[in-house]
């Protein structure tokens, strides 16, 4: 699977995309209504991110937008987006009412997810002390020093390989308010080199006292984040536990079902996996029947078997 889609909504408000430079943007919808997508180009962009936002600026009320998705940049392939979050950081006061804000919302054509450059986002954070809601697409160069963030309810990361600095720097954060995080650990093939070792701070809960949807996914060492997550301090406080788009097999599914109960839960979602039908169906007896809602969707999680019996199996999204 790719991405194929761009965000179409973020802090619960619809995705609106503001117009490139040969659009009219007289008539623009109310500042606040949308999350608003600045976007340019990443191959022979006729106009810079850092153009494209200050016309933005200079269109929209910005003391009324409270939510901004940063799109494409110029060849985001090969360019981290140091320009855009300097921007940023210099506009903080004219976005007061900023809560959320997504950084790389980029689709297969533009740039495969793991093609992405990023930087050092928590600069943002800093700049925005009320923000609510960061989400990040691509782990190529990503940074996340440890840091302290009051507000911050959702963190979202998307990669097709999470560097282990990352991971631990989250892990080392203090996010009291922090609900929800989503983390997608990827593959060594393309960064993605953090062991289970680097999530014991997430899993013990310390920091994250509020957290109630955790989901770890999107990983080939999915079976291990399995047994991991079987015995966590965190998971009994969880409404929702998110372990899909991975490579989690039988070894995996059984410590998951040998681990602390999970019927508290209102949601598992292990969709994209590689559990055979009677771990499946122990997975519904135990939990399903307990009136938590399960996904155990497949998709397009297909197994490869080359002529000497080795069995090839992949994370959802990759490349």
């Amino acid at each position: 699977m790719t991405i194929g889609d761009h965000l179409d909504a973020l802090y619960r408000l619809p995705a609106y995309t503001f117009p490139g430079p040969d659009a009219a943007t007289g008539d623009l919808p109310e500042a606040e209504a949308f999350a608003w997508r600045v976007t340019s180009d990443v191959y022979d962009a006729d106009e810079e991110w850092t153009q494209a936002f200050a016309r933005f600026c200079a269109a929209v009320d910005t003391t009324r937008v409270r939510a901004l998705i940063v799109g494409a940049w110029q060849e985001a392939y090969d360019s981290e987006p140091t320009a855009v979050v300097e921007a940023l950081v210099a506009a903080r006061e004219r976005f007061p009412a900023l809560r959320a804000l997504f950084v790389g919302d980029m689709v297969m054509e533009e740039c495969e997810i793991s093609w992405i450059n990023q930087t050092d986002l928590t600069p943002l954070l800093a700049a925005y002390p009320e923000l609510e809601e960061f989400g990040v697409r691509g782990g190529s160069g990503l940074r996340f020093p440890a840091l302290k963030h009051g507000a911050l309810r959702r963190l979202t990361i998307e990669s097709g390989g999470l560097p282990a600095e990352v991971v631990r720097g989250i892990g080392a954060s203090d996010l009291p308010a922090l609900e929800h995080l989503d983390l997608w650990l990827g593959t060594p093939d393309y960064g993605g080199d953090s062991e289970v070792a680097d999530l014991e701070p997430i899993l013990s809960g310390a920091r994250l006292p509020r957290l109630r949807h955790l989901a770890l996914r999107n990983s080939e060492m999915q079976d291990a984040v399995a047994a991991a997550v079987a015995s966590a301090p965190v998971v009994a406080r969880l409404e929702v536990l998110d372990l899909s788009m991975g490579v989690l097999t039988d070894e995996g599914g059984a410590a998951l079902l040998a681990g602390q109960p999970l019927t508290h839960l209102k949601k598992l979602d292990l969709h994209h996996h590689y559990l055979s039908e009677a771990l499946t169906d122990r997975i519904r007896r135990t939990v399903e029947t307990e009136g938590v809602e399960v996904d155990l969707d497949r998709d397009d999680a297909d197994e490869d078997q080359d002529d000497d019996g080795t069995v090839w199996r992949y994370v959802a999204v990759g490349e």
